[in-house]
């Protein structure tokens, strides 16, 4: 009987359990899918081959008002959604990069996030997309 209760147990804490943060899962920010390969050597996206240089990328395609790459080492990329996390989109919406954070310019006071994980003191972080790194020259982001 203890093993049956056991085993339900640990059955319903693996169900409660996902790996969506419940902060990621806005609603301001509508999900569209896309992919994209950024290649370093084109000169907009040079930042990127420096470790802790952000890179606001608007190709038309990726998120809603484009994404911001960040590369932590060799192996380690960030990605993530430019528009503020915190309203609904608007033409002023897109965060700004000031240093190693994102600023969202329309709001009184400035909304700030950190873009090594996304977090500021409000209801939503910034959204995370993944990123695979291709070569040594190349990444995929992507959601």
């Amino acid at each position: 009987m203890k093993k049956i209760l056991l085993l339900g147990w640990g059955l319903g804490l693996l169900a409660a359990c996902s790996s969506d943060n419940v902060r990621y899962r806005n609603p301001y920010l509508p999900d569209y899918n896309f992919s994209v390969t950024i290649d370093e050597n084109l000169p907009t996206n040079s930042g990127l081959t420096i470790p802790m240089n952000p890179v606001y990328i608007n190709n038309g395609t990726s998120g809603v008002s484009g994404i911001i790459v960040m590369r932590v080492s060799s192996t380690d990329y960030r990605a993530w959604e430019a528009a503020c996390p915190n309203e609904a989109p608007k033409p002023c919406s897109t965060m700004d990069i000031d240093g190693l954070n994102a600023v969202c310019s329309c709001t009184e006071p400035n909304h700030t996030y950190s873009l090594f994980d996304g977090t500021g003191a409000y209801e939503y972080t910034m959204r995370p997309y993944r990123v695979e790194v291709i070569d040594d020259r190349h990444i995929r982001v992507y959601n």
